[in-house]
């Protein structure tokens, strides 16, 4: 509310209150309004995420764990991107935590990969079932620069599956990339 200036001399009948600026009801009403049209999104985002789960029922849980007496290389930290169906990485893969975007440290070795994973389940990828390495500019709904995100393709079920991984360094992306490139290319293999 502004204050009017009143000059002493002046007489204070001749000055009136301003009207209030804000109408409450009204305002009370906006808001609660808004507030049930994020509750309305937030239910929708909740209830389609279950459906997508519910449609990829079939997809078998990854194992979690290197094999006992695999040699993998020094984990390089990370982003875990999510994981998607292959040729399509808008349809991101919810079930088992594959669809989770998380801090994850990535080794790799002869026997395959595995995504260390803060806050969801870790992956590991058995060096078999690698179809290839490439870079992209994103899975699973995630975006990066050109050529910033590592993905691996790879075969769970009868699906093939794309794994989005970034690292925290230029030099370390690069160092992971060329050594994912030399260990699972068909002619590595």
């Amino acid at each position: 509310m502004i204050a009017a200036v009143v000059p002493a001399s002046a007489p204070l009948a001749d000055y009136t209150e301003q009207a209030q600026v804000t109408d409450w009801p009204a305002r009370l009403v906006f808001v609660l309004i808004l507030l049930a049209l994020i509750g309305l999104a937030l239910w929708g985002m909740r209830r389609g995420w279950r459906n997508r789960a519910a449609r990829q029922a079939d997809v078998p849980a990854p194992a979690d764990a290197a094999p006992a007496g695999a040699v993998l290389g020094t984990p390089v930290a990370g982003q875990f991107a999510g994981t998607g169906v292959n040729g399509d990485w808008m349809n991101r893969i919810v079930v088992h935590d594959l669809g989770v975007r998380s801090r994850a440290a990535l080794s790799y070795g002869s026997t395959g990969i595995l995504l260390e994973r803060e806050g969801a389940r870790s992956v590991f990828i058995p060096a078999d079932t690698v179809v290839g390495v490439r870079t992209d500019r994103g899975v699973a709904g995630t975006v990066t620069s050109k050529d910033g995100m590592i993905v691996v393709s790879w075969r769970l079920g009868d699906r093939v599956l794309d794994t989005g991984f970034r690292a925290d360094s230029a030099s370390d992306h690069a160092d992971v990339l060329d050594g994912l490139m030399a260990t699972f290319t068909s002619d590595a293999r």
